[in-house]
């Protein structure tokens, strides 16, 4: 956002709070324009960026079932507080204590099966070890052919037995997916926390968890120790914000407080993507930032709608104008007016690029009449611009109304309001 918009939406601020009353105030006539007149001064300056968001626990986990089945036992309610470990709710148990049974069983079958392929290897290895005793001592007490067939016979079975051995293991393994079926349909508290969402009831069917369906969402344990703002930054005042940045939040479930915070995670992308936007180019962009309360109050929960103001920016002291007192003048007509007036102009409008279109300034009051002078700003408080160059304390400003400002030539003559000025000191004010 360029700075002269971010100069027009505030000064529309300014003008809503103003009211129906400014209308009268832009009197003209020969004693010259009414107007406010405020002294630069210096100030204690925050630039502050708003945002909305909701309240969230920094660790939160969502429970679902990794089996199917219908819900037995129902052992908390929303808002109890569990440890880590202990039961929250049981599911039906009987078809997956039968499947551990038959997994066991078959667990005892391919025991048994290795058994009698362990005890059919060491017969043919004892078959082999004679015939091979009487070959060698006499090779006509076996003929060639029943020796080939009992040496064919040990390697069948010691193929048999390193089957029933792997048959074991697949039987164990089986037995192993079983127990561990079983043991999910005891659902246990994930971590130390709070029940804040509980989307079961005794009876019900538990569905097996996936992303892509919430139904299967049981129950939600957050730890509450830690509670964050998660808010959303237009994409403009992304840049202006580091971590650590200090911030005040309220809360709508707890009016007229405030609550410190800082902020510990700035997202790196857009809340829609781009290819979701559907070729809105216009559409605006947030991002997502994280700010972390220094002390959450008692009794603070998940999702509460809360507005953070982030300060990106301190001058403890800085020149200090209104708002509305900066003004944005083009170039063309400032530079017919030197042309007009010669060596005796009394704008200043060096340092201004060739490229600028518009210039910024103020309206300093000199004997009586507005000079428009070229002025640097800084960062933008609540109520305040921080002047960088082109005033110093104790300058004459018009600071109003703004419809004058608006209307304001150089050199017209001014009047001031009756009770309108408002005079400067060099002691800092915070905004």
């Amino acid at each position: 956002m360029k700075r002269k918009t971010k100069i027009v939406l505030a000064v529309g601020g300014v003008v809503a709070l103003a009211g129906g009353g400014i209308a009268g105030l832009n009197t003209r006539g020969e004693a010259g324009v009414e107007v406010r007149v405020e002294t630069v001064e210096l100030r204690r300056l925050e630039s502050v960026v708003r945002a909305n968001g909701w309240i969230q626990p920094r660790v939160s986990v969502d429970v679902q079932s990794d089996i199917m089945g219908r819900v037995t036992g129902l052992y908390v309610q929303e808002g109890d507080g569990v440890e880590r470990g202990q039961v929250l709710l049981r599911i039906d148990p009987t078809q997956y204590e039968a499947a551990v049974a038959r997994a066991r069983a078959g667990v005892s079958e391919s025991l048994a099966r290795e058994a009698q392929a362990r005890a059919s290897l060491l017969q043919t290895e004892q078959a082999l070890r004679r015939a091979t005793e009487m070959r060698s001592r006499d090779p006509n007490l076996i003929s060639p052919q029943q020796f080939e067939e009992t040496e064919t016979q040990a390697q069948v079975q010691k193929a048999l037995y390193e089957a029933a051995l792997h048959g074991v293991e697949i039987a164990r393994a089986m037995l192993q997916e079983a127990e561990d079926q079983l043991a999910k349909s005891v659902i246990r508290a994930p971590i130390n926390g709070v029940i804040t969402r509980l989307n079961i009831e005794e009876g019900e069917t538990a569905i097996v968890g996936t992303m892509n369906n919430p139904g299967s969402l049981l129950l939600t344990v957050s730890d509450l120790s830690v509670m964050e703002a998660v808010v959303r930054a237009d994409e403009t005042d992304v840049p202006g914000i580091s971590l650590g940045d200090s911030t005040s939040l309220t809360i709508d479930a707890f009016p007229r407080q405030r609550f410190a915070g800082r902020v510990t995670k700035i997202s790196h992308s857009s809340t829609v993507p781009p290819q979701s936007r559907g070729g809105q180019q216009s559409q605006g962009v947030d991002f997502e930032i994280v700010i972390t309360l220094n002390d959450p109050p008692l009794g603070i929960r998940p999702d509460l709608s809360t507005t953070a103001e982030i300060v990106t920016a301190r001058r403890e002291e800085a020149l200090g104008i209104p708002i509305i007192a900066l003004t944005v003048r083009e170039r063309s007509s400032l530079e017919s007016l030197e042309d007009d007036l010669g060596s005796t102009r009394e704008v200043p409008v060096s340092g201004i690029s060739p490229e600028d279109d518009d210039v910024e300034g103020v309206f300093v009051i000199r004997d009586g009449r507005a000079r428009f002078t070229r002025v640097d700003v800084g960062i933008t408080g609540r109520e305040h611009f921080e002047v960088l160059g082109g005033l110093g304390v104790g300058d004459s400003i018009v600071a109003g109304p703004y419809e004058a400002v608006r209307g304001l030539n150089d050199g017209g003559a001014v009047r001031v309001l009756p009770g309108a000025r408002r005079n400067g000191t060099t002691t800092p004010k915070p905004e």
